[in-house]
């Protein structure tokens, strides 16, 4: 499939961008169905924003120290715990080593997101 450059426009600085052709094949082979809504300017300058790990992953991208843990009593041992959410009282919750055993399956399969 041969490509031809077009002309885009910005979503953050509205100035018009080329979206060369070389990046038109090289986002067709990568699997890529949107075409870029940045410039490579405001691409850039959105990537250093985000900082470290490339904005994926982890901790949700909060720095702002340990969180807030919550006491509860794990629903498969019995076992006291604390959890870094609030337990609503309508599902259950697991200590770490019953939670690692429900993700893994061998936990009895009920265990949903």
């Amino acid at each position: 499939m041969a490509f031809q450059d077009r002309d885009l426009a910005c979503v953050e600085c509205n100035q018009t961008f080329v979206f060369t052709a070389d990046d038109q094949q090289y986002h067709s082979e990568k699997g890529y169905t949107n075409e870029p809504k940045r410039c490579p300017t405001c691409r850039a300058s959105r990537r250093a924003n985000r900082g470290f790990g490339g904005g994926g992953g982890g901790g949700g991208g909060f720095s702002s120290g340990p969180r807030e843990m919550h006491p509860a009593v794990c629903a498969q041992c019995g076992k006291d715990t604390e959890v870094p959410f609030r337990p609503r009282g309508d599902r259950p919750v697991y200590c770490s080593d019953c939670f690692s055993q429900q993700r893994s399956g061998s936990g009895g399969g009920s265990y949903r997101y």
